[in-house]
């Protein structure tokens, strides 16, 4: 065999684990996120439907079918601080690097979260034009440009599925962008767009994109 054809296949031996590694393992994630509580939490579906204890469904976010590499960042950043959740950044600190690429790998692999489907809402259509347009006059630039076509992702890997995410968990996360008290996205970008929505259009958001 050609020398040229021997390095290929060594090459590809050698890279093939390192590539499935750098994708982790969505069979050995779904026993982690078993193990560390996870699914507790966002369910061992994903959808975050567990409530916390005392009826507020809604509260811990949806990650079915959330790009990997945006679950990455975000446990990373609850363990180095840039992104505050007591809870979270004990769970991000107590697990290895290997295993959050499992547990991320592990809900990235699952069906996409989605709404109910219900687009009646009169505010609905207006919200939608400003999703995909944005507001020059406000410096708002284009959700859609983002976060793709009804919230279910860009070419971006690094942005969310926001898409049939909880309304509850969005209407919280676009407050405390506004507020500042969340400051984690690249460019600051989501702190500038969230500074420019009213109250109103922050609760027509989230219900418009929690229904896609």
């Amino acid at each position: 065999m050609h020398f040229f054809h021997v390095s290929l296949l060594l090459c590809a031996a050698i890279l093939s684990p390192l590539l499935a590694f750098a994708q982790g393992d969505a069979r050995a994630g779904f026993v982690k996120s078993d193990d560390e509580r996870c699914q507790e939490c966002h369910g061992p579906d994903g959808n975050g439907d567990m409530g916390d204890g005392v009826g507020n469904v809604g509260k811990f976010p949806k990650l079915a079918g959330q790009r990997i590499e945006y679950l990455l960042k975000q446990l990373r950043d609850f363990r180095s601080g840039a992104r505050d959740n007591d809870q979270m950044a004990v769970m991000a600190k107590s697990v290895a690097e290997s295993d959050l690429l499992d547990i991320a790998a592990y809900f990235s692999s699952l069906p996409v979260m989605h709404g109910d489907g219900d687009h009646k809402d009169a505010r609905q259509q207006k919200i939608r034009t400003l999703y995909a347009q944005g507001d020059p006059s406000r410096n708002l630039l284009p959700c859609q440009s983002c976060h793709g076509e009804a919230g279910k992702g860009g070419a971006d890997p690094n942005v969310p599925i926001i898409g049939g995410q909880h309304i509850r968990y969005l209407q919280k996360q676009l407050l405390e962008w506004r507020a500042a008290a969340r400051k984690n996205s690249p460019g600051d970008v989501m702190s500038q767009a969230a500074a420019a929505l009213t109250d109103e259009e922050i609760s027509a958001f989230s219900d418009y994109l929690s229904r896609q």
